[in-house]
């Protein structure tokens, strides 16, 4: 296992020692750690991970996730996986998760592209971007990464580059605090693919590219936070709310289904003669 199966300069592992830490930190007990991955780079990530795991099928992590939660409420459940995963097949699950406030914690490692299957354009890659299936230039607008968790409903949401290792650790480590459904966003590089392709340079240069670019705007409006080649990348912490959570409301409905069904007349039992 160890080292780890991702390219040089592809930021996952630093997002792997990041959430690492933060457990650590925490002191959460691993025992009700759950990790959970899709396919794609970044999928791998439950296997590093000291904890109950799954590797899920393309799309599913957060399905997966959303079962064991309900079953077993008294688990830390975390999602990690990239957004070609999260965002295209995976999408519906996305929103409807965030949309019930389920305690489900999602990071997502965005580096624009399916880097896995060879660096095809997903529903994160730019406007312009160049990739193997956008040869001329992207022309599909692509999510908002933050927008869209806050729209439907998140609780936290934040977003960082695997540059800003310390505020990315602080952020994971709020979120394992937080009942709710979280996001966070890391962007990643992709040197072999997307930098590749972009021109961008190795994979120092597209550090430096995310630490030049960064902005941080704590409370900032998600709506404008779009994510271009040529823009300023704008970071920082942008929802932090409370609601009630999907797993004790459901628990609350099933004790009044309970209670209403034993407070009910048993039927009288005629015994039939003959």
């Amino acid at each position: 296992m160890i080292p780890h199966i991702w390219c040089e300069g592809c930021g996952n592992g630093i997002i792997l020692n990041c959430f690492i830490k933060a457990v650590q930190e925490s002191d959460l007990d691993t025992n009700k750690l759950v990790v959970v991955s899709g396919i794609g780079c970044i999928g791998r990530i439950s296997g590093y991970i000291n904890s109950d795991g799954f590797h899920t099928t393309h799309g599913r992590a957060i399905a997966f996730a959303t079962g064991a939660k309900i079953a077993n409420p008294s688990l830390d459940v975390v999602v990690i996986s990239g957004d070609g995963d999260l965002f295209a097949i995976g999408g519906n699950h996305f929103i409807h998760a965030a949309r019930r406030n389920l305690d489900i914690k999602v990071i997502c490692s965005n580096n624009f592209n399916y880097g896995m299957t060879g660096g095809q354009s997903g529903p994160t890659t730019p406007l312009e971007a160049w990739t193997m299936t956008t040869p001329y230039g992207n022309i599909e607008r692509p999510f908002n990464l933050v927008h869209l968790a806050s729209a439907s409903g998140a609780v936290y949401v934040a977003r960082w580059t695997v540059m800003h290792v310390t505020r990315l650790i602080n952020s994971i480590k709020r979120t394992l605090q937080k009942k709710g459904f979280t996001f966070i966003e890391v962007v990643s590089p992709c040197p072999e693919l997307f930098g590749r392709y972009n021109r961008m340079g190795d994979a120092s240069e597209m550090l430096r590219w995310l630490s030049e670019s960064s902005e941080i705007h704590h409370g900032y409006d998600t709506s404008m936070a779009d994510i271009g080649l040529r823009q300023k990348l704008i970071l920082g912490e942008f929802v932090d709310i409370e609601k009630p959570e999907y797993s004790d409301l459901l628990n609350a409905a099933n004790l009044r289904v309970r209670e209403t069904l034993a407070k009910q007349e048993r039927p009288t039992l005629v015994k039939l003669e003959g």
